[in-house]
This record gives structure tokens, C-alpha cells and sequence, in this order.
């Protein structure tokens, strides 16, 4: 927070308050997927619109990654906006060899993979005499070995073999997408390249075929790492995702706990829902519902839809069983473009399209069971309990009781964290002062009111719908001289006088929102007396 300056004017204060935006509601139905890939990069989420960009980038449907299939899914089912980490197991980048005298100077790709075709041309145009150390580097990807079809080009000028060179090759190629410098850089520049044949008027050097693609994944490679933002921490540099996917492992071989308990925690703090394929052994309405007694994950952050799904296989021919992930995040996605995310009201769009259909057959009455029991059923055409039927998180069904066992509940909380979360930030630039926090809660308090108008809590009083904190009550002398500013803001839940309650902390380099406790004294739509807990200031 900025500090306060006593020579603030109310005249200064009166008009950023008639300038102050109000709070953008975030997208929905962006879905991120972690997995495996034939090609592309590493530990990098990539943002996509269709599934012919998956390919461009990431090589298209693959039998040995679920993810491809997963992706397929997604966008065949009615989604429009993705995000995708490939992650790898063991994989390793072709090398390039260039030739410099007696010595060779050798490149590295940044890409592994043996799907990754890079080639490189070196020359000296546009350098004199006394350039002697200094050469032009060409780096490119082609679709394929010998193809003259380019994915990608870099160029690099006056690159040196000198260390103390402000262009020294290994300095500058870290700021490439393609390839590393590998091993020490030779005394001479690299040679010229030769002209090519009939079909390159330059000669270029192509990439060793040493590339690799690994083997299987295995739940560490999904999860990667916190501190070096791999596997599915990648997701940590996306502005935004709400749903995510991580598909089975291999073919036949299933995500383990660890993995669903690790994206479960990291959902959780980033508003995000995780899809759970039901395992792969549940080939039966009556296998899942002997088998949900005992299963170990439960979560207000994860949602499954029962049964897997069959589609066909362009690369076997047939029709395949697959995990139903990637169909069940399209599906969402598709729903939220016609109903707002807290609509318990399933419409035409909740069905899969043609193309996919369910793989095993579930009855009426093991739909109701499966609900019951925290599992969604994915139909290709409208049931009379469908209808009756509210898609439920995977809190339904534990021991304990929870306030979000229901999606629409839960996305609807998510929902509203992300957007004054983010739509709040800007008190960050401002001074710590009362006038700043009462135009973030004016500001909140629109956003809910506007929320409320179009129904997003029914059965509640208009005058009980919500409310928003930001006095002195939240922001203590010690929170203040810590350069923090607090807001508290609820609103009314499915229980008559109950409310989903959060604290949004903004502090230099960081900002957070997460769930609290209140004991509620008396409400009204223009005055909310709370008696605020201790445990609310606590970090």
C-alpha cells in the first residue's frame, strides 16, 4: 500500500471516486491441462483457442498421451479456451553440430523431444576484417526432417566466441525459444554454411538425431515442482484458469492420490475446480458405488463425471474408451456461455455432443445414488432425473459436512474471490487511509448488489444479500503499519441466514482472498453490525 499523505484533498479523493472502475467479473470456463505431449515445450503453460493450434504446437493426437486426447475432448465438447503444460519424464532436445576449424561448436534444442527437427545456417554478411570472432546465426524448426516448411525462425547477428564479448553466444542464446549453447564455445568462429541443393539456396546444418521423447510420466513428473514452477505449478505464470484437467498417466494407468491431492491444494488457491476422471476400473454405475465407500480423495475443489467416454480413434480407427476429463471441462464451458456459473439449472448444453457418448450404461436411479454419493453423470440425451439432479463437488458424500458440495455453489464462490480479488488491486497504488478503504467496499459492495439483481443468491431478502467490510474493524493499527489493507465481504448461501464469508488482503507483491468464519449480530441492507472473530487476523 502507498503511504498516507496528509495533503490528500477531498477534492482529490471526490474524483478518484467518480473515476474508480468497477470490478470486471473474470471469464469462466478457461480449463489448463498437464501431461504428456509429442513435441512442444516443457514446463510451460501455452494458451490455446481450437485444437488445430494443439497440434501446431504441441504435434496432435498421440497414442501414448491421454493429454492429446484429453485437449481433443475439451474443444470437440464445446470449449474455447485452454491452457496446456507439457511435461516430460527422462525426454531429451536434439543437439546441433557446427563445424569451426578443428573444433565444432554444438547446440542444444530447448524443446525435448525426437519430434523436435531444428536446423541452423551461419554466415558473415555485413561483417568485416576486423570481425574476425563474429558470425550471423540462423536457428529454425521444420515440420519435419528435411521438410522446407518452417514452424519457427530466430535470428541472430554479430553473435562473438568471445567471453567478454557483450554478444557472447552463450549470453544471448538464453533468450532463445529453440536452442542453448552445449558445452565450451570453441577459440574460432563457427564455418560459414555451405549453399544447400536445388530446393534451399542456403545450406544449413541440421540437428542430430538424438532427440527423445522419454517414458511414461509418473505422478512426480505431474507435480512437479513449487520452487522451480514446474509440472503443474507451471499453471502459477497463467493470469487466469478455472477449471483443470490432468489426465491418466498412460492408457491404462491412473493418476495417483498424491497427484489429485497436490492439484486439490493448489486449486484451492487459485480458485480453480480440478476435474477427477473416475478410475479406470469403474466400468459400472454398481463398481463406482461399492467402490466411493471407501474411496480416500474427497474435496470442495474437485468435481468427477461418471462414466468415462467413447469416441473414436483417428489414430487406431475404432472407437477407444477415454477419460472424460477434457469432455466434462468443454461441457462447462459450453454451459457457461448460455447460464451464469451459479445456475443449479441444467440446459440443453449440459449433454455431450454427437461424437462422444457415455461408455457405460447408468440408470435413472443410479444417477440419484451416484449424486448422492458426490459423482455427476455425463448423458447424451435428457433424463426426467437429470433434470432434478444439481451437479455436486466431491464434498458430497464425505462424513463432514460442507457448504460447497454443490458446483454451482462452489463456482459461484470461486467466482466472486477471483473477480474482487483482482478487481480491488488497485488500492495497492493508493494511500492506506479510511477514504481509500470505504471506495474499495463502495466498489465491492456494487459488484455484489449487481450479482444480486441478476440472481445469483435466490431466496434471500433483497435487503440480506450481502455485505462488505473495509473500516477499522478489519484494518487494525498493526495491519495498517504491516502496508496491509483488509476487506471482508459476504453473501447469502442456500441456508437461511448463513453466509459464504471472505477476507481479500492486499499487500505489496502480494494478494490473497480466502474463506472465514463470523458470527453474525444483525443485518440489514444499509447497516451490518458483525462481531469479527480473531482467528479472521491471524496470517
Amino acid at each position: 500500500m502507498a503511504p498516507a499523505d496528509s495533503r490528500t484533498s477531498g477534492l482529490e479523493d471526490a474524483t478518484r471516486e467518480h473515476t474508480l472502475q468497477p470490478i470486471g467479473r473474470v471469464p469462466t470456463g478457461v480449463a489448463a491441462f498437464v501431461g504428456r505431449a509429442l513435441k512442444g515445450p516443457v514446463n510451460r503453460p501455452v494458451p490455446l483457442s481450437s485444437f488445430s493450434e494443439f497440434q501446431h504446437i504441441f504435434g496432435g493426437l498421440w497414442q501414448p498421451a491421454p493429454l492429446s486426447y484429453a485437449v481433443d475432448h475439451f474443444f470437440e465438447n464445446g470449449g474455447r479456451r485452454a491452457y496446456v503444460v507439457r511435461v516430460v519424464n527422462g525426454a531429451r532436445p536434439p543437439t546441433l553440430t557446427l563445424p569451426a576449424g578443428s573444433s565444432r561448436l554444438r547446440l542444444v534444442g530447448v524443446n525435448a523431444g525426437s519430434r523436435e527437427f531444428l536446423r541452423a545456417s551461419v554466415d558473415y554478411d555485413g561483417l568485416g576484417e576486423k570481425d574476425a570472432d563474429s558470425f550471423n546465426l540462423v536457428v529454425q524448426r521444420v515440420r519435419s526432417a528435411g521438410s522446407e516448411l518452417i514452424e519457427d525462425q530466430e535470428i541472430f547477428r554479430r553473435l562473438s566466441v568471445l567471453t567478454d564479448s557483450d554478444r557472447f553466444i552463450t549470453n544471448v542464446l538464453l533468450e532463445s525459444h529453440l536452442v542453448r549453447v552445449q558445452g565450451p564455445v570453441p577459440a574460432q568462429r563457427p564455418e560459414r554454411s555451405s549453399l544447400g541443393g536445388s530446393r534451399s539456396a542456403i545450406g544449413y546444418a541440421v540437428s542430430n538425431p538424438d532427440g527423445d521423447d522419454g517414458g511414461p510420466l509418473t505422478d512426480y513428473d505431474v507435480i512437479g515442482s513449487a520452487v522451480d514452477n514446474t509440472g503443474l505449478f507451471a499453471l502459477k505464470a497463467t493470469p487466469f484458469f478455472n477449471l483443470l484437467c490432468i489426465p491418466p498417466l498412460t492408457r491404462d494407468h491412473d493418476v495417483g492420490l498424491s497427484t489429485l491431492l497436490v492439484a486439490s491444494k493448489f486449486c484451492r488457491e487459485r480458485h480453480a475446480v480440478l476435474l477427477v476422471d473416475p478410475p479406470s476400473t469403474w466400468i459400472s454405475a454398481k463398481t463406482a458405488l461399492d467402490t466411493l465407500r471407501n474411496w480416500p480423495f474427497r474435496s470442495d475443489n474437485a468435481v468427477m463425471y461418471f462414466p468415462r467416454v467413447q469416441s473414436f480413434d483417428r489414430l487406431r480407427g475404432r472407437a477407444e474408451t477415454f477419460a472424460s476429463c477434457g469432455a466434462a471441462a468443454g461441457m462447462i464451458a459450453r454451459s457457461d456461455e448460455v447460464s451464469p456459473v451459479w445456475s443449479a439449472i441444467e440446459t440443453e448444453e449440459s449433454f455431450l455432443r454427437p461424437g462422444l457418448r457415455p461408455a457405460a450404461v447408468v440408470s435413472d436411479q443410479e444417477r440419484v445414488r451416484l449424486a448422492q454419493a458426490g459423482v455427476n453423470t455425463l448423458v447424451s440425451s435428457r433424463s426426467s432425473v437429470r433434470q432434478g439432479l444439481s451437479p455436486r463437488t466431491l464434498a458430497s458424500g464425505s462424513t463432514g459436512a460442507s457448504d460447497w458440495k454443490y458446483l454451482s455453489a462452489r463456482r459461484l464462490a470461486l467466482f466472486v474471490a477471483s473477480s474482487i480479488e483482482q478487481g480491488t488491486r488497485w488500492v495497492l497504488l493508493e494511500p492506506n487511509i479510511p477514504s481509500t478503504w470505504e471506495r474499495a467496499r463502495a466498489q465491492v459492495d456494487a459488484f455484489l448488489e449487481a450479482l444480486a439483481e441478476q440472481g445469483a443468491f435466490p431466496g434471500t431478502p433483497p435487503d440480506e444479500t450481502h455485505f462488505a467490510i473495509a473500516d477499522d474493524r478489519v484494518n487494525r493499527e498493526q495491519t495498517v503499519a504491516e502496508g496491509k489493507f483488509n476487506l471482508l465481504y459476504g453473501f447469502a448461501t442456500s441456508k437461511p441466514g448463513a453466509f459464504d464469508t471472505w477476507m481479500v488482503t492486499h499487500h505489496p507483491g502480494a494478494s490473497r482472498v480466502r474463506p472465514v468464519s463470523v458470527n453474525r449480530l444483525q443485518t440489514s441492507r444499509h447497516r451490518v453490525e458483525w462481531e469479527i472473530e480473531t482467528a479472521i487476523l491471524r496470517g
